[in-house]
């Protein structure tokens, strides 16, 4: 197995993107959207991404995308401009072999570079041991419980809440 690369995702990301995403809203509880969208949809959605100024980015080995992650608004009023709301998805298979916790650390390097100071983690499902752990060795948090907030799979959703500073976090003013 060669080496994983990070890196920005293109345009021709967007299938793998697409089917990655796909599974997890399938078959798991991270997402809460119910329809998987299609490939338009997440193309409109990395623009919109990257249009704002925030990183999305992908795990490549071997040639094939095995997961992506990217920033955005945590919410759009203006007073939250330095916080930002991290994702990330890897592939069915390529799971437990650090390409989440590598896609994090990268995606904390460049929210950090780019001056923002607080990261936010919306984990969907109390259960989900893996997230919140991978969240945890990369320094997050918990900051809250939203209990029983998303309905899907026939249960009661949990969203877990976690936070990280990024570069100085809150010890000093932002600049701009």
């Amino acid at each position: 197995m060669t080496a994983l690369l990070i890196r920005d995702s293109r345009d021709d990301d967007i299938p793998a993107i697409t089917a990655i995403y796909g599974h997890w809203v399938t078959h798991g509880l991270a997402s809460f959207e119910l329809e998987p969208p299609d490939a338009a949809e997440m193309a409109r959605r990395r623009t919109a991404v990257l249009a704002a100024g925030y990183p999305h980015m992908v795990a490549e080995r071997d040639g094939r995308i095995v997961g992506y992650t990217y920033a955005s608004a945590y919410r759009p009023r203006p007073a939250y401009r330095f916080a930002v709301e991290n994702s990330v998805y890897v592939a069915p298979g390529a799971t437990r072999g650090g390409t989440g916790a590598t896609l994090l650390d990268s995606l904390i390097a460049a929210c950090t570079a780019k001056g923002f100071r607080l990261m936010i983690a919306v984990i969907g499902d109390s259960a989900n041991y893996a997230s919140v752990g991978l969240h945890e060795r990369a320094g997050f948090a918990r900051a809250g419980l939203l209990p029983a907030v998303g309905w899907k799979h026939g249960r009661w959703v949990d969203s877990i809440l976690m936070t990280r500073p990024l570069g100085e976090g809150a010890t000093t003013p932002p600049h701009g």
